[in-house]
């Protein structure tokens, strides 16, 4: 199957947002990257509670740190979309595009200062005054569904073409 973008995970901290956020990814047919470390072992039983059967459908890529997935990246010539409360511009007004990689941070920490200076462009969601954050695997899927939407990931599930 053809993926229509990718979702990356920058040291994921928490197993059942990994799991959820896998899951997702193969109900949608995208391809998950993990950065890591993570904050626990990725093993089956760790992800299996919230990922359930669809970890072992789900096209997940491992690499063993920042500088091996950015090397890996550029040889792939992919746009990076960093997800971040720090961003001005809102997930629904961003032109997403098929080969993107959208990347999302640690949910103790986000993504150090450099990660934030090598992304090609930041998104971010809008919240109400005075929240933080989303939860993680919340958040991978409003964003991931917008970008559906608008690249026809939807479409080429076999969906209705979205038209709103």
């Amino acid at each position: 199957m053809t993926h229509p973008f990718r979702i990356a995970l920058y040291q994921p901290d928490i197993a059942g947002n990994t799991g959820t956020i896998l899951r997702l990814a193969a109900c949608l047919g995208l391809a998950v990257d993990i950065i890591e470390p993570a904050g626990f072992a990725l093993s089956d039983k760790n992800l299996k509670r919230a990922g359930m059967d669809y970890i072992a459908k789900a096209a997940m890529t491992r690499h063993v740190d920042w500088d091996a997935f950015e090397k890996w990246r550029q040889e792939n010539s992919k746009r990076l979309i960093l997800a971040s409360t720090k961003a001005n511009i809102g997930y629904t007004k961003f032109p997403f595009e098929k080969d993107d990689i959208i990347l999302f941070g640690r949910e103790s920490a986000g993504v150090p200062e450099n990660v934030h200076e090598i992304a090609d462009h930041r998104i971010t969601i809008p919240m109400a005054d005075g929240q933080r954050s989303i939860n993680l695997a919340v958040s991978v899927a409003m964003i991931a569904g917008e970008a559906m939407r608008q690249t026809g990931g939807f479409e080429a599930l076999g969906g209705a073409p979205a038209d709103f």
